[in-house]
């Protein structure tokens, strides 16, 4: 097993609570601005925008779309599909969510073990593609910022992930070897193969890996390891490796 010294992790839903986070901080916005009351039900609304957004962040990681279009148009359009329009008030809902969103702090489960068990022996950093005005925000308040020494935020680096540029900035900024660096995060493209490609380790998160275990395995070039002692699974191409695990407690058994 290689000796990691640093160890690179997403933000939102692999230690901070995205999903619910976002769903009480668009519901306290919603409240703010008057629409909670104009909804029939906000979780089915909630599950119209959850679906919007996902798709736009995809476009955006893409590049395909630009932040101020996908800040406006994941309110817009999801309202108007909800059938609550709401046109010229896309930016104004973004501001009442971005301002709530560092306000919940809700972690994924094991987070906050998992980094103070971490952090006495790695250099722990954050690679996100979430926005600035709130990154920093989030981790304060949920006080987890004191565990990491570097804060890579997409946006401020110029490239999202999966872009290669984003991980190299990340490494020569931490002066990361590859080989002694490791990438831990929920998204399978964004994360795990940008890391792949770049050729650093990657650790996926994951409640069902079965899919992307499949997609790997179908490589000629791949081979599988278990090691019965451990609690997760680890894929190999002879040049990187990529772990498995369901819960970050997981974790520890592929770092030390």
């Amino acid at each position: 097993m290689k000796q990691y010294k640093h160890l690179f992790f997403d933000l939102d839903n692999t230690l901070w609570d995205f999903e619910t986070n976002s769903y009480y901080a668009l519901e306290s916005a919603f409240q703010q601005l008057g629409l909670l009351t104009k909804l029939d039900s906000f979780e089915d609304y909630f599950k119209i925008y959850h679906r919007i957004n996902h798709h736009l962040w995809e476009l955006y990681r893409n590049r395909e779309i630009t932040k101020d279009r996908l800040t406006v148009k994941r309110f817009e359009d999801s309202l108007q599909e909800y059938g609550l329009p709401q046109p010229g008030k896309g930016a104004e809902i973004n501001e009442a969510y971005l301002s709530q969103m560092p306000l919940k702090t809700q972690l994924v489960e094991g987070a906050r073990e998992a980094l103070e068990a971490l952090h006495k022996k790695f250099k722990i950093h954050i690679i996100t593609n979430g926005f600035r005005e709130v990154q920093h925000q989030k981790l304060a308040n949920s006080q987890l910022d004191h565990f990491f020494d570097k804060i890579f935020i997409s946006e401020v680096i110029g490239a999202p992930k999966p872009s290669r540029k984003i991980f190299e900035h990340a490494l020569k900024s931490t002066n990361a070897r590859k080989q002694e660096s490791l990438m831990i995060g929920d998204s399978w493209e964004a994360d795990i193969k940008g890391a792949l490609e770049f050729g650093i380790d990657q650790v996926f998160l994951s409640s069902d890996f079965s899919e992307n275990l499949a997609q790997l395995l179908e490589s000629s070039q791949t081979r599988k390891i278990m090691n019965k002692k451990t609690e997760y699974i680890q894929l190999t191409n002879g040049r990187t490796s990529t772990y498995f695990i369901h819960q970050l407690s997981e974790l520890l058994n592929v770092v030390y």
